[in-house]
């Protein structure tokens, strides 16, 4: 069915698979251009997360990519995350969106504003005022929670009760209220939201991406011992991450010669956790370098458990949405989970072994019993998480669902 609606998607971090990941935006917007939407996905031209930015003689370009119109709006460049110049970019960015009507002949139907970041709402909102257009309002982390909890921020800090404000803004003037975070309406409607207005759009995979993967390259194939059980990591190497209860875990093992620890990924924490092998001599982790997103499934599969690990916080309490882990439950492989928050899907749908978060003696135990179990109940635990996220989680099924949300909003 053909739908001929046409959509714009905001997301300061939104790119296309050139210039960085692609991730959930990108793939969802080329689902609703197949059900016939014209969607245009306007971002950032600088972000921290982008691989290739865009070069721009203006202050902004469009760009065409599989069907979706990609609008660049020209951002201040900022030499790493917790620059200054990245919350002065939040500004900018929301202040372009207000001219965007110059930009974009084809008025939408609805606007999906997706926070982070959270200034971008009030662009957002000008703009469905102006166009006369629906608001959704999409939370992939919610701020200023997030900096409350795990920034350390005081909730009267001026800057904090500015995003506050925002925050209970957007729930009571969108017409929908949509997350990746499955239990985040609990924290919504305790901020004022009407329960009604929530729709839960989980991150997916796209199945034409995994179910053609490209080779690993020798040197990536070399560092993977063929006569080791694998425990691997594919991902940023970042605080909220938690490796380093996986490299205590390591510790732990490191008189069981059969076993080894693989962590494949850049990041913030990777020059302290290779520190950290060194100085307690641990010979049983591997660290590799970031692969292509396309070689993933390749990687996995060498693996015989893929590890995922969290803080020990109430933020989780409203759920987690990785990227990785509709990538993990698609290998087939059993998922060891390092999670104390809500919503665990490896728990509940048997996919692997779910232990507490920053318990790295759980880890260590959690190994040896997966290393222990018969791979015939290895291949089971793997085969309930693959057979999950292909019912639940393909892409064009949730852009389905957030076609439903633009159409009723």
């Amino acid at each position: 069915m053909r739908i001929e609606k046409t959509v714009w998607i905001i997301n300061h971090y939104a790119s296309t698979p050139a210039a960085g990941m692609g991730g959930r935006h990108y793939y969802l917007a080329q689902e609703l251009v197949r059900l016939g939407f014209k969607v245009y996905l306007i971002s950032a031209s600088y972000t921290h997360l982008l691989r290739a930015p865009p070069a721009l003689e203006k202050n902004h370009m469009l760009e065409i990519v599989d069907g979706i119109h990609y609008i660049w709006l020209r951002g201040l460049r900022y030499e790493h995350a917790h620059s200054k110049k990245r919350i002065l970019n939040w500004f900018v960015f929301a202040w372009r969106l207000c001219g965007l009507r110059k930009i974009i002949k084809d008025d939408p139907v609805a606007i999906l504003c997706s926070s982070p970041s959270l200034i971008s709402f009030l662009g957002a909102k000008y703009l469905t005022w102006r166009l006369r257009a629906r608001l959704i309002f999409e939370v992939r982390d919610i701020w200023p929670l997030t900096f409350v909890k795990l920034g350390g921020y005081s909730i009267r800090h001026p800057f904090i009760r500015f995003l506050q404000w925002i925050e209970d803004a957007a729930y009571r003037h969108s017409e929908r209220v949509i997350s990746n975070l499955p239990m985040a309406v609990e924290h919504m409607v305790q901020r004022g939201m009407d329960r009604a207005k929530f729709a839960w759009i989980p991150n997916g995979f796209s199945l034409g991406e995994v179910k053609n993967p490209q080779e690993l390259s020798s040197t990536t194939a070399r560092r993977l011992p063929a006569d080791k059980f694998l425990v691997g990591y594919a991902g940023t190497l970042g605080v909220a991450n938690a490796m380093e209860v996986l490299l205590q875990a390591a510790d732990e093992l490191k008189d069981v010669p059969g076993i080894s620890i693989v962590l494949v990924g850049a990041g913030r924490e990777c020059s302290r956790l290779k520190k950290f092998a060194i100085d307690r001599g641990l010979q049983n982790v591997i660290f590799m370098d970031a692969i292509p997103k396309n070689q993933i499934q390749n990687l996995l599969a060498r693996f015989d458990v893929l590890y995922i690990g969290w803080k020990k916080d109430p933020l989780y309490d409203f759920g987690i949405a990785p990227n990785k882990l509709p990538e993990y439950m698609y290998s087939g492989k059993p998922i060891l989970h390092s999670f104390s928050g809500a919503g665990d899907v490896v728990e509940k749908f048997e996919m692997g072994l779910t232990v507490p978060a920053e318990d790295s003696r759980a880890v260590a135990q959690a190994i040896l019993k997966l290393y222990q179990m018969p791979s015939i109940d290895r291949e089971k635990l793997g085969a309930n998480g693959r057979r999950y996220v292909l019912e639940n989680h393909e892409y064009s099924m949730l852009a389905a669902k957030l076609a439903d949300v633009i159409c009723k909003a």
